[in-house]
């Protein structure tokens, strides 16, 4: 137990590292990627020793490769919500989701199936630049709180990042555990599973998402 503990702790402490120092303001979100990665050669390097400087190379190639993929789809997405914003698309359908009717309640359910299932095909970020120009609109009729919306959508996306027939993120993590991909879609249901009843509770009690960002002094309504 102690030497697992003990062998854990570089990992343990990349949260304490990336979060500390974006609460402390030492860095961007985006710095923070690129301080993780350091972190993580660094002890892959010198402490565990899993990686040596003749792998550096390999990594970097894909890396790039996988940037080069992502990129592609998330300027084909800024592409598609410019147009539809420019072309007025997004906000006729903005018009045409609140004419559905006027219970918030029932319009935020069949948001929320919407994005899930965007969740099970797409990855977040061309979710965010495609929907985020229509439910805005949306939002600000029924007068949604924002940071509470917003934390709806990262749950609800995370959700079906995991969620079969495509799961993104299952995909990478099986990829990373070396074993296939439906050997964890029953174990990893049980957590879909929790985080569906996080969401839950989140969308009927909002405070949950709230009380800690209004505890450390953000003004978030």
């Amino acid at each position: 137990m102690g030497e697992t503990f003990k062998q854990a702790l570089p990992a343990l402490f990349a949260p304490v590292l990336i979060l500390g120092g974006l609460r402390s303001g030492l860095f961007t979100p985006t710095e923070a990627a690129v301080v993780a990665v350091a972190y993580g050669v660094a002890i892959g390097l010198f402490v565990t020793r899993e990686i040596g400087v003749r792998d550096l190379w390999k990594l970097f190639g894909e890396a790039a490769v996988i940037s080069g993929v992502v990129m592609l789809i998330i300027a084909l997405a800024g592409i598609f919500a410019w147009a539809g914003t420019m072309l007025g698309t997004f906000r006729d359908m903005a018009q045409w989701i609140i004419a559905l009717t006027d219970n918030g309640v029932l319009l935020l359910i069949l948001i929320m199936l919407a994005v899930l299932l965007a969740g099970m095909l797409l990855d977040a970020i061309s979710i965010y630049l495609i929907l985020m120009p229509i439910l805005i609109p949306v939002m600000q009729h029924f007068e949604w709180n924002p940071v509470w919306f917003g934390i709806l959508l990262a749950m609800n996306i995370a959700i079906g990042q995991f969620t079969p027939p495509v799961a993104v993120n299952l995909m990478v993590t099986t990829e990373v555990a070396k074993i296939r991909l439906e050997q964890t879609v029953g174990w990893a249901l049980l957590f879909v599973a929790a985080m569906a009843c996080a969401l839950a509770l989140v969308a009927v009690f909002p405070e949950i998402a709230l009380w800690l960002p209004r505890t450390l002094g953000y003004n978030v309504g």
